[in-house]
């Protein structure tokens, strides 16, 4: 199904909306998902549909570049969030990074460390501000991607972590990881309450958790 025209008030110009359906109980809903996440990818775009956003189920659509749902999936699992990630695809070089086990095994980690009440959301980008993985807010997606794109423009891709502090108090961590000599920055999003020093235990833990799988 083709998408609508993109929304251009605020934020919502970088938007583009599309219907999508629930494989379970068919129920419609349209949804704005961002443009440049769809634009990145090379193939398909995952996004993950939380239960209560469309329907009571959870579920999976796939995006192709032009906005057209290629199709649904059931999972067995919740989602906290709206999760965008680039699929992988066997026609696709398999030493790309997102089709790689462990790609699924760090949004696993990802997914299961945001709670709403510290991690607010996370994500993988590529030192250029690719997203691979994304359940960060939507305005904090944006900001963020912009802020990889900066950095990459202004050849600062060898500063090693970043701290923000957003007006609402907010937290915002990256640090980059690297996998088979590739560099990532990963992404955690803390609520006004976490100081930094808590949010870099939660960012060493979790750092600790993905070394073991790598």
């Amino acid at each position: 199904m083709k998408a609508q025209n993109s929304i251009k008030q605020g934020n919502e110009e970088y938007l583009q909306e599309i219907k999508i359906r629930c494989p379970q109980c068919s129920t419609n809903k349209n949804l704005k998902i961002p443009i440049k996440v769809i634009d990145q990818s090379k193939q398909l775009t995952t996004i993950s549909i939380p239960s209560k956003l469309c329907c009571e189920h959870s579920f999976q659509a796939f995006v192709d570049k032009n906005f057209i749902i290629r199709g649904y999936q059931k999972v067995d699992f919740e989602f906290s969030h709206m999760e965008f990630y680039e699929s992988s695809d066997e026609t696709y070089d398999t030493k790309d990074f997102t089709s790689m086990p462990i790609f699924q095994h760090i949004i696993k980690l990802l997914r299961d460390c945001v709670d709403d009440k510290e991690i607010l959301g996370s994500g993988i980008f590529t030192i250029e501000g690719k997203v691979l993985y994304s359940s960060l807010p939507q305005t904090t997606l944006f900001n963020t991607i912009r802020e990889f794109e900066v950095r990459n423009e202004k050849n600062l891709i060898s500063v090693k972590k970043m701290y923000l502090e957003l007006e609402n108090s907010e937290k915002f961590i990256s640090t980059i990881i690297s996998f088979n000599g590739i560099k990532f920055n990963l992404v955690l999003m803390f609520a006004f309450r976490v100081k930094f020093g808590m949010g870099n235990l939660h960012l060493r833990d979790l750092l600790k958790k993905i070394e073991k799988i790598n």
